[in-house]
């Protein structure tokens, strides 16, 4: 019913209004249909070292995909909602620019957002803006002119051997003071422009921190830098009092940097959180996960693994510190999840690359309990940023994470509850597309090989004549598995077979696989697999297939 049926019925019956209001009232705190909880804020939460992005009173799964740079404009978004629907995305990441809203100082033009709120509502898709400001991938292009064309006003970083460079400094009160003030226009703009909370995150700045410089060595931040470590600092990293580079040695200049910009980012993040308190992160330009690496190349001073507790002190208001993930190699990918899901930090993936080998990462990050996933520049506004992605935008590079997608979506909310509440497991097939075991727990293994067929096993001697599975040019399996009860399962998956095994060496069988799906939160039982479906394993195909899986010994 709708909200003008509500108020005709109100004249009409209103004991029933009355009854009916207090029945939704009992539902309130209670994990249920998002109809519930309309208006509630969305929200991160942590419990027990887990994480859940609560919207609309409920944990969420983001399924995303974010837009190009210059998709910011109504001419443009035609060119971007096929896309999302074509990849069955629940949410959309899009930028919003300063030189966008304020091109003249102390001018606010907020016309693009409520453009993009109201189409967002009509295809009943959720958003994610992202604050081009200060810095987009290190430089000021996104500021105003009469920002990033006044180098007296707003400083920019001097490296150490003198010379000025593209980024914008952080030790200026001005840039500061600027930006904030654009971004909390902002968000009290959203405040009043989105009572339904279409917008669920804020990333307040875009992949923070300088190239080739490690920090700024002005005459400003030199002062700075000679002085004491911040007592805040000094005593979340359990060191002794002292200069910067008596604190921290060869690392001094760039977590002097990182804190630095982290205080910046941080200042703007909890002026706009006193507007309208969405949920904010900020998302990093990587490093090396495994090997150390010269900082002055790469991005310096924004939240890469080295620096995450430095950024924990420095920016208590944003709510996450997410990895944008170009690295092709499946190993570089998993070592950067488990250096970012953190007791303390819950996993995001706001960016990932666009061709097919990223997509099948989206089951490493659910299973490191990710709270979201989303490949970077999918629309059909004419832009392709390979070779760190697809090299065109097409149907076939949106079904390549379409079918992943279409997979999750019908049951998004109820895997949101389970990683949040339970255990979950998870991983896309390595590039060695080699079989690997998963403990779940002390009692049970999983095992999960890619490239068999549903009968029989690539391994037996009489299967040495079979054809190989076609279209595996690239790794693109994975499998998800959440736990029900000590003995009982759910899982799914892409092109994967999951074995399970007693991790106690018990006998045991697997006495019940249920075929089914979720409709508004419940379990629906389809058909039992037995027989050839059980034999050989438990075969994810390229069918959107979800199993409730019972283990036993006897």
């Amino acid at each position: 019913m709708g909200t003008h049926d509500k108020a005709r019925s109100a004249k009409v019956r209103p004991l029933a209004l009355v009854a009916a209001l207090l029945a939704a009232s009992a539902l309130a705190g209670a994990f249920g249909p998002a109809t519930a909880h309309a208006a509630e804020l969305p929200k991160l939460v942590a419990k027990d070292g887990r994480h859940a992005l609560m919207v609309d009173g409920a944990p969420f799964l983001m399924l995303g995909v974010q837009a190009n740079n210059a998709a910011n404009y109504p001419s443009q978004l035609p060119k971007v909602w096929p896309a999302v629907k074509a990849m069955h995305a629940n949410t959309l990441e899009i930028p919003v620019a300063w030189e966008q809203v304020e091109p003249v100082e102390g001018q606010f033009d907020f016309s693009f957002v409520d453009v993009l709120i109201k189409q967002a509502r009509d295809n009943d898709v959720k958003l994610v803006l992202l604050w081009f400001g200060t810095w987009k991938n290190n430089g000021p292009q996104y500021a105003p002119e009469w920002v990033k064309l006044d180098d007296k006003r707003f400083p920019r970083v001097i490296n150490a051997k003198g010379e000025v460079k593209n980024s914008l400094s952080p030790m200026f009160r001005s840039t500061l003071e600027a930006d904030k003030k654009a971004f909390v226009a902002l968000m009290r703009h959203l405040k009043t422009a989105d009572p339904d909370h279409t917008v669920i995150m804020v990333q307040p700045e875009n992949e923070v921190g300088t190239y080739s410089a490690v920090r700024d060595f002005s005459p400003t931040a030199q002062k700075v830098f000679n002085g004491p470590v911040p007592a805040d600092l000094v005593k979340a990293l359990g060191k002794r009092p002292g200069t910067w580079s008596q604190v921290f040695g060869k690392d001094a200049d760039e977590f002097f940097h990182a804190w630095h910009i982290g205080r910046f980012v941080d200042e703007i993040a909890a002026a706009g959180k006193r507007e309208l308190a969405l949920p904010m992160y900020v998302n990093a330009a990587l490093r090396d996960p495994f090997n150390d690496q010269d900082p002055f190349t790469y991005s310096s001073g924004g939240p890469t693994w080295n620096v995450l507790d430095v950024w924990k002190a420095a920016a208590p208001s944003i709510d996450a510190l997410a990895p944008d993930i170009y690295m092709r190699e499946s190993a570089n990918v998993r070592k950067t999840l488990e250096q970012y899901a953190r007791p303390d930090n819950a996993l995001f993936v706001p960016e990932i690359g666009s061709d097919k080998g990223y997509a099948r990462h989206v089951y490493d990050v659910l299973g490191h309990q990710g709270i979201g996933f989303a490949p970077f520049g999918l629309d059909y506004t004419g832009y392709s940023n390979y070779p760190l992605g697809a090299k065109q935008v097409d149907a076939q590079t949106l079904e390549n994470f379409g079918v992943h997608y279409r997979l999750l979506a019908p049951m998004a909310r109820e895997w949101a509850r389970l990683s949040f509440e339970s255990k979950v497991w998870g991983a896309g097939e390595a590039d060695d597309r080699k079989a690997e075991t998963l403990k779940l727990g002390e009692r049970w293994t999983a095992t999960l090989s890619y490239g068999e067929w549903q009968f029989g096993s690539i391994e037996a001697p009489w299967m040495s004549k079979a054809e190989k599975q076609p279209h595996r040019e690239v790794p693109d399996g994975g499998a998800l598995i959440a736990q029900l009860s000590p003995n009982e399962f759910l899982i799914t998956g892409y092109r994967a077979r999951v074995t399970f095994g007693s991790a106690r060496g018990e006998r045991f069988m697997v006495s019940r696989v249920e075929e089914g799906h979720f409709e508004n939160g419940k379990w629906v039982f389809d058909r039992l697999w037995n027989g050839d479906q059980v034999d050989y394993g438990l075969n994810l195909t390229t069918l959107p297939q979800v199993l409730k899986v019972k283990l036993a010994t006897y």
